[in-house]
């Protein structure tokens, strides 16, 4: 993860959004289906595919809009219509405008100055720093690549250093470079003691960015957490072990004698383990061995991975 040369002050407060029962209906069309989630300092990924209802959640979440059921609120405060909470949140939609015939610096002044911000040249240029726009800054926004102008929106977001930021899909357009950087400009801003909310349709972003995550699907929140301890919850689904051993033949006939190992296969690359309870399994294993007179040598949990429990959810 890269450094980042002007990390964001800590946070003097810290800030919890809440949601209770949100729902959010157009017509007989349901986008969000009564959900609940509490978020409170550090970066967590909403990830869901296209279509899940993730951008309503952000902009209910953000006040802009209002949910048909349920309550939102910061810090105890409702988000709906709320000025108070617009200075202590920043959102990165993910089709905002962007006025192409402004430089990168007027657009985040002009922010700033929305905001009333006792100095918002200052604000302007440590944000665009943050986001590594100095060398372009005085260049219209209509000459920017599409991951520029998402630096440059993403600086807008910054400039009145909120508590609250809600990103949907920060990273599109971004080259490997851009994208590194602002991955760890997510973390510094979350040890700072931020609240980040960031949207991904992809897993790999999710999964180098936060182990936690929010996952929707079809309007719904279907599991909450570190992706690690859900994919362990999922009881109804057998843990996948490849194991490699000095003697793998010897090894799957001990093991298929263990309760917790609902099946195994035998190959010239080693053993593929289908286990039930993943903490038992795991402690068995290393015992069977040194009865057997076995040797370890490569023990890889082939399902868990935030793709896997991902698939898994959808598929339920």
């Amino acid at each position: 993860m890269t450094t980042i040369s002007n990390p964001a002050p800590p946070a003097v407060n810290t800030s919890t959004l809440d949601l209770v029962g949100v729902s959010r209906w157009y017509g007989n069309v349901v986008a969000v289906n009564d959900v609940s989630m509490s978020l409170g300092p550090g970066v967590t990924g909403l990830l869901g595919p296209n279509g899940a209802g993730k951008t309503t959640l952000l902009h209910m979440m953000a006040g802009f809009l209002a949910p048909s059921r349920g309550t939102v609120t910061l810090d105890g405060g409702p988000t709906w219509r709320n000025p108070e909470v617009y200075r202590r949140l920043g959102l990165v939609s993910e089709r905002e405008a962007v006025h192409s015939f402004l430089t990168a610096y007027e657009f985040v002044l002009a922010t700033a100055k929305l905001h009333k911000l006792p100095d918002p040249q200052a604000a302007a240029r440590r944000a665009i720093a943050l986001v590594e726009l100095e060398g372009a800054q005085d260049r219209r926004i209509g000459t920017y690549s599409k991951g520029m102008r998402q630096r440059a929106r993403v600086a807008a977001a910054l400039v009145h250093d909120p508590q609250v930021l809600l990103l949907d899909e920060p990273f599109n357009g971004m080259d490997p470079r851009q994208r590194l950087h602002m991955m760890g400009l997510l973390h510094s801003l979350g040890d700072a003691g931020r609240t980040i909310l960031f949207s991904s349709h992809i897993l790999e972003e999710v999964e180098q960015v936060s182990g936690t995550v929010q996952v929707m699907v079809a309007g719904r929140l279907a599991a909450s957490g570190d992706f690690r301890t859900i994919r362990r919850l999922m009881t109804n689904r057998p843990h996948v072990f490849a194991i490699r051993s000095t003697d793998d033949r010897a090894l799957a006939v001990a093991l298929m004698a263990e309760p917790s190992v609902t099946g195994v296969e035998l190959s010239r690359d080693g053993l593929t383990v289908r286990a039930g309870d993943y903490g038992a399994f795991t402690r068995v294993l290393p015992k069977v061995a040194l009865a057997r007179g076995v040797r370890v040598r490569q023990l890889i949990p082939e399902d868990e991975s935030l793709e896997s429990v991902f698939s898994y959810l959808v598929e339920a």
